[in-house]
Formats: structure tokens, C-alpha cells, sequence
């Protein structure tokens, strides 16, 4: 991975830029030496009904080399988030797992056999999930803390 090949990530959304949406990219943003393309465009919603939306969506996640599934649009448009997941099931993408920001709530069994991987909402744990489930790429890092003897 590098700025010239970055990691063409696809983040679940329900046609809109919602609070844990944008937190993925800030996340994103300040992990070091990571670099990614946005395929999600929750903005570009199509007319003509459910079935435009969905092949729109089909269209955002058909380059993606991950996907990054908020367990927060469970909470409200559990189909969209599950037709996603069942879209990237289906053509052998990775999906990672963020859930709710800052409260603890269960993951619905319905997402059961959809998710490769869960982390926590770490930019670390998210750059290197992404990395490992997209390209494969061994992310083993070792913290080193120094100590001064007096």
C-alpha cells in the first residue's frame, strides 16, 4: 500500500453522511502512513425507487477491496446495512465491523456469517484491519516504552 496504490475501502451508509460515517475518514485520516480511496458516496442518491438505490450501491462497493460496516445502521435501516453485507458476501469483499460509537449494544444476529472482522473504534485497530483484510498485509506492531532508571 502506498499513495499510488491506496486501499479502495467502501464505508456502509443509508444515503446519508451520518456522525459514525464521518468518524471512519477522521479515523482514517490520522492513522499513520495509511493511505485509502473512498468509494461511498452517500450523497449520490438516485431517483426511481429502491431498485435504483440498490444498483447504485452494487455500483459504489464493486471496486472495493474492503468494506467497513457501522453496526449503528442496524439500529435504523437494518435492510440497507443487511443488502450491503449480503452484496459483499456474495462477491467475496471483507467487511469489517465498527460498533455503536461510545455505547454498548449487541450485535443483531442478523450480521451473524456477514463479518470477517470486529475492532474497536481505534484508528490503529482500523488501518491495520483494513490492511490485513484488503491486502492481506501481516500488521504485527510492538509498542516500545521506555523507562528511565533514576
Amino acid at each position: 500500500m502506498s499513495q499510488r496504490d491506496p486501499i479502495r475501502i467502501y464505508v456502509t451508509h443509508a444515503w446519508e453522511e451520518s456522525d459514525d460515517y464521518l468518524r471512519v475518514f477522521e479515523y482514517l485520516e490520522s492513522a499513520r502512513n495509511f493511505f485509502y480511496g473512498n468509494l461511498a458516496a452517500p450523497k449520490r442518491r438516485p431517483a426511481g425507487g429502491p431498485e435504483a438505490e440498490r444498483e447504485e450501491l452494487r455500483r459504489q462497493m464493486a471496486h472495493a477491496e474492503v468494506i467497513i460496516a457501522l453496526s449503528s445502521l442496524a439500529e435504523t435501516h437494518l435492510d440497507q446495512l443487511l443488502f450491503q453485507l449480503n452484496w459483499a458476501k456474495s462477491c467475496n469483499r471483507p467487511v469489517i465491523l465498527l460498533p455503536c460509537f461510545g455505547r454498548e449494544v449487541p450485535r443483531p444476529k442478523a450480521l451473524e456469517g456477514l463479518v470477517h472482522d470486529t475492532v474497536a473504534w481505534d484508528e490503529r485497530a482500523l488501518s491495520d484491519a483494513a490492511r490485513r483484510q484488503a491486502r492481506h498485509e501481516d500488521t504485527a506492531r510492538w509498542d516500545t516504552i521506555e523507562f528511565k532508571l533514576d
